[in-house]
């Protein structure tokens, strides 16, 4: 027997005419409602079915965004991405991904929307692949899951990360250590490797000692800076997954009674509006993610057109010098 509408509103202990309009992104049914009404719709397996379409495309006008709202990368994003496609007749919804979100992916998959981007997908994504299997059409933005054939917009991390280890060993650091991103991730990965080659090349590595791994988070800052610079010998200079990551690092050192620049320099990646406050002021690396939203926007309508889209080139970086690296002192 068929799952029906009334089988998710026993469930989530709602009406049926609730179900059906919290399931068609009504804005008068509570976020709490909501959430709840997805959630038995994802445990029953319940797809929405939508006479209210044109039955012709199939269109609701439509596009999701896929994003962890909690790192603040990503409501920078929001903007850009509203903005050209409202330009193209689309509405953009905001999905907040959990890690396996079963009521995320049941959202994109039973057709609630026309597309979808995704900005935190992992190596492999099991929801890029899924989205490929069911035909939705979705760009990757900052991420990339290096699945063939999708269409990915991402900065370019290794060169960024290339030129912040340049400026460390120019500057005379030798005893470099290094909070990396998750290795799941395209962008921790290209990070990390872009860093570790220039180190290579130049005879140095990041020592066992000097590194920790983490997420993106500030926690994972203030962790990872405790952890390397509790080393016997501590290193000069760290190289951060990212803003946030830098900026917990900064708060540590000063609650470890350690100065920066002058004990160690610290440097950070994406160049988010917090890494320029005076009180932080982070050498970091700018990714111009407003034009990688527009191109991004500008891709995915042009898949819901029937157009062929190629993949893009990495967005080129930018390395900004402010009050957090100096030269080692001797």
């Amino acid at each position: 027997m068929s799952v029906t509408s009334r089988d998710v509103a026993r469930l989530a202990g709602v009406s049926q005419p609730t179900v059906s309009r919290a399931l068609r992104g009504d804005g008068r049914i509570a976020e709490a409602t909501r959430a709840r009404i997805e959630q038995a719709a994802a445990e029953l397996g319940y797809v929405l079915s939508e006479p209210g379409r044109s039955l012709s495309t199939r269109s609701t006008k439509q596009i999701a965004m896929v994003a962890d709202f909690e790192n603040p990368l990503y409501p920078a994003l929001v903007g850009p991405l509203h903005d050209r496609f409202a330009e193209h007749g689309y509405r953009m919804v905001l999905l907040a991904e959990r890690g396996d979100d079963k009521v995320t992916y049941s959202r994109l998959l039973n057709r609630s929307v026309d597309a979808a981007v995704l900005t935190t997908t992992l190596l492999d994504s099991s929801l890029s692949q899924l989205l490929i299997d069911r035909r939705l059409p979705f760009v990757e933005l900052n991420r990339r899951s290096g699945l063939p054939g999708v269409n990915s917009l991402t900065a370019d991390n290794a060169g960024g990360a290339a030129s912040c280890a340049q400026l460390l060993i120019s500057l005379g650091h030798r005893r470099i250590g290094a909070i990396f991103g998750p290795a799941h991730t395209s962008t921790g990965r290209d990070r990390e490797g872009g860093f570790r080659a220039v180190l290579g090349e130049a005879g140095l590595a990041v020592s066992d000692d000097h590194t920790s791994r983490g997420g993106f988070a500030y926690e994972d800052g203030v962790r990872g800076f405790t952890q390397i610079m509790s080393a016997s010998t501590p290193p000069t200079a760290i190289f951060c997954a990212n803003d946030m990551v830098a900026v917990g690092a900064l708060n540590q050192a000063l609650s470890m009674g350690i100065e920066v620049p002058g004990d160690v320099s610290i440097i950070g990646f994406d160049d988010l509006e917090i890494a320029s406050w005076p009180c932080f002021r982070v050498t970091t690396v700018r990714v111009d993610l407003a034009s990688m939203a527009r191109a991004a926007a500008e891709a995915l309508v042009s898949l819901l057109q029937g157009k062929r889209v190629i993949d893009a080139a990495p967005y080129p970086t930018e390395l900004v010098l402010r009050r957090t690296h100096a030269s080692v002192t001797p």
